[in-house]
């Protein structure tokens, strides 16, 4: 079976409302993912996905924003 987890990243960086629609469509756009929230207020981002939080990290630097692991 394929579970789903949920990962929150924190993210530096944010600038604008624009931002949140990069991370959305970059982090969106990876094969396991199945929803991804940005909240522009917190920095928080949530993703409901089968892939590690290294790749997802890895997608958000695409995009030019730096994230991390977040424990909440």
């Amino acid at each position: 079976t394929n579970t789903n987890t949920r990962t929150t990243l924190r993210a530096e960086g944010f600038s604008c409302p624009s931002c949140v629609t990069k991370i959305e469509k970059s982090v969106g756009a990876m094969a396991g993912v199945s929803h991804v929230k940005v909240h522009f207020a917190s920095a928080r981002i949530e993703v409901a996905e089968t892939v590690s939080a290294d790749d997802l990290i890895a997608a958000i630097a695409k995009v030019g924003y730096t994230a991390r692991a977040s424990a909440f």
